[in-house]
C-alpha cells in the first residue's frame, strides 16, 4: 500500500493523476496545509522540504530492501511510480528516457514554479503590491506555454504518441490557466493537449479528489502566516 500525503493543488494532482492512471492501491492522507501539517515531524521525515505531495510506499517490491521507501518532489516520485507499474514511463529506450528527463525537470524547474508564483500574486498577495509580480509570473508563464506549444507540434503528447508522466506532470499548471489570469487562447495546440488529458476518468478522478478542501480564497497572506512564511524558524519548530 502507498501512503499518499496529499492536498487538492495542481502539485498534488500531478501524482494523484499518475496513481488513478496506473491503477495503484494508495491510501490517501489529506493534508490541511493552512494548520501547518506539512511541518509535522512525521511528515518531515518523508519530505523534509515541508512540500506534498510526497508517498511512503510500504511494499517496495524487490531490489528495494525491507522498509517502507519514502519519496519526496512530484518529480522524483513520478519516475518512481512509473518504474514501480511498468507503465507510463520511457521504457528500457535511453534517448526516451534522456528526454523524458529533460521534461520532467522542465516542468518543475520551469513551469511549475512559474505558475505557482503567479498564482500567488494573482490569488494570494496583498491588493497593493501585485502589480509588478503578476505580470512579471504571467510573462513567465506565458513563456513556458510557448515552449510547450513548440514541443507539441507534430505531437499528440508531449514524448509523441504515447500519454506518459510527462503530460502528467506538465497538464495541472496548464488546466488552470484561466484562473490564474492567463489564456491559452495564442497556444492551440497546448489547448487541444489539455483538453484530451481533462476527458480521461483517472484524470478527472484525480481532480475530484477532496475538491471541497481547496483552498479558494478563505487563505490569503493578510491572515495566514503558515501558508506565507516557509522559513527555516518554521521548519525548525514543527507544527
Amino acid at each position: 500500500m502507498i501512503e499518499f500525503h496529499y492536498a487538492p493543488t495542481p502539485n498534488g494532482w500531478k501524482v494523484a493523476i499518475m496513481l488513478e492512471e496506473a491503477g495503484l492501491d494508495y491510501e490517501l492522507r489529506l493534508m490541511s496545509l493552512s494548520d501547518g501539517d506539512q511541518f509535522d515531524p512525521a511528515f518531515l521525515a518523508i519530505s523534509p522540504n515541508a512540500k506534498m505531495p510526497a508517498i511512503l510506499d510500504r511494499d517496495p517490491g524487490p531490489g528495494w530492501g525491507d522498509a517502507p521507501v519514502p519519496v519526496f518532489e512530484s518529480g522524483a516520485i513520478l519516475r518512481y511510480l512509473a518504474d514501480k507499474a511498468g507503465r507510463f514511463g520511457a521504457g528500457g529506450d535511453k534517448r526516451a528516457a534522456k528526454e523524458m528527463d529533460e521534461w520532467l525537470f522542465w516542468q518543475v524547474g520551469n513551469q511549475g514554479p512559474m505558475g505557482g508564483q503567479l498564482s500567488h500574486y494573482a490569488n494570494y498577495a496583498p491588493e497593493g503590491d501585485r502589480d509588478y509580480g503578476f505580470d512579471r509570473y504571467l510573462g513567465e508563464y506565458d513563456r513556458n506555454l510557448g515552449v510547450l506549444e513548440a514541443r507539441l507540434e507534430g505531437r499528440e503528447w508531449i514524448m509523441g504518441h504515447e500519454y506518459t508522466i510527462a503530460d502528467m506532470i506538465a497538464f495541472p499548471w496548464a488546466f488552470i490557466a484561466k484562473p490564474l489570469g492567463a489564456s491559452l487562447d495564442g497556444f492551440p495546440r497546448v489547448a487541444a493537449w489539455r483538453g484530451r488529458i481533462k476527458e480521461r476518468p483517472a484524470v478527472q478522478r484525480a481532480i475530484d479528489l477532496h475538491k471541497d478542501a481547496q483552498n479558494r480564497g478563505q487563505h490569503r497572506v493578510e491572515n495566514n502566516d503558515v501558508l506565507f512564511s516557509q522559513s527555516s524558524r518554521s521548519l525548525s519548530r514543527g507544527r
